[in-house]
């Protein structure tokens, strides 16, 4: 067998920190558990914000956006979704779908009756959407990051490297390959913040069991977006590597498709993973919406 990066990469201080703040909590999955991790104090004048990472990831694709956001007043509970992080795998099924009735009944199982405002990142947002779809019950709005699916894009907008069957060394620079053509504009930011986005990268992607997703590169999500009865809002990075100069056709596919669409805000400098990137103007993108949907609501 081939030795993983995994052991060679510590644990982020940054991750670490956040670690030591959050409460634990699981609900159950398959044959085991989905965990739950939480940040902020619970109001009753504004519903639990839940958000759902990306595709190979974990809670941490939120590292630098739970601090700011916790200061705004919001309770955070970010799961690792079923197949990822600490998470057991869905009872059935390798894709988006088959998270589906495993996040419902955890959502109820931790909030009752009542709503949440739900974010989902890339792959996260495909779920989200497919949850709602589903269980339109379960949120006050939704609001889209970076998500595929939308059925604009003609063929597929990047290609990435495989690496599990390489020595150490080359893991490494394939994992520094593919943040570089998916989730980041600029490459400079792989190994910012003393290399935090190639080691939260790695970490994530060894622990992924669900490798062989192939909704998010149809339509599934807009097909899923005309059931969803919540106000619809979208966040991108300008440069998404996933749409490239096709970015311009996904407002109005989303205005065709979600029955109560208010919106997208396009991230000036920012790639995939813009909450990332671009940290202070995704937050203001997403506290807006937020902001805005909930008085319209």
């Amino acid at each position: 067998m081939v030795s993983t990066p995994l052991a060679t990469l510590p644990v982020p201080p940054e991750v670490m920190r956040l670690q030591v703040q959050a409460r634990r909590e699981t609900t159950p999955c398959g044959d085991g558990d989905m965990v739950w991790h939480v940040w902020g104090a619970a109001r009753d004048d504004v519903p639990p914000l839940v958000l759902l990472h990306g595709g190979s990831g974990s809670w941490t694709h939120w590292v630098h956006n739970i601090e700011d956001l916790v200061a705004a007043g919001r309770e955070l509970w970010i799961p690792d979704l079923p197949g990822f992080g600490d998470s057991a795998s869905p009872p059935a099924g390798g894709d988006a779908d088959a998270l589906v009735e495993p996040l419902a009944e955890g959502l109820r199982a931790l909030f009752g009756p009542r709503t949440c405002d739900l974010v989902g990142f890339s792959f996260g947002g495909l779920t989200a959407g497919l949850l709602l779809a589903a269980h339109p019950e379960l949120a006050r709005q939704l609001v889209l990051v970076g998500a595929p699916a939308m059925g604009v894009v003609p063929e597929r907008q990047f290609a990435l490297k495989a690496w599990r069957h390489l020595p150490e060394a080359g893991q490494i620079a394939a994992h520094r390959y593919n943040l570089a053509a998916l989730m980041v504009r600029d490459a400079a930011q792989i190994d910012a913040h003393d290399g935090l986005a190639l080691g939260l990268h790695v970490q994530n992607v060894v622990r992924d069991r669900m490798p062989r997703r192939r909704l998010a590169h149809t339509d599934a999500l807009a097909r899923a977006l005309p059931r969803v009865t919540c106000p619809v809002h979208a966040i991108y990075g300008r440069s998404d590597s996933l749409y490239k100069e096709w970015i311009g056709a996904l407002e109005g596919a989303y205005a065709a498709a979600a029955p109560d669409f208010r919106g997208m805000a396009l991230i000036e400098d920012g790639g995939h993973w813009v909450q990332f990137e671009r940290p202070q103007a995704f937050e203001q993108a997403l506290l807006a919406a937020l902001g805005a949907g909930a008085q319209g609501s």
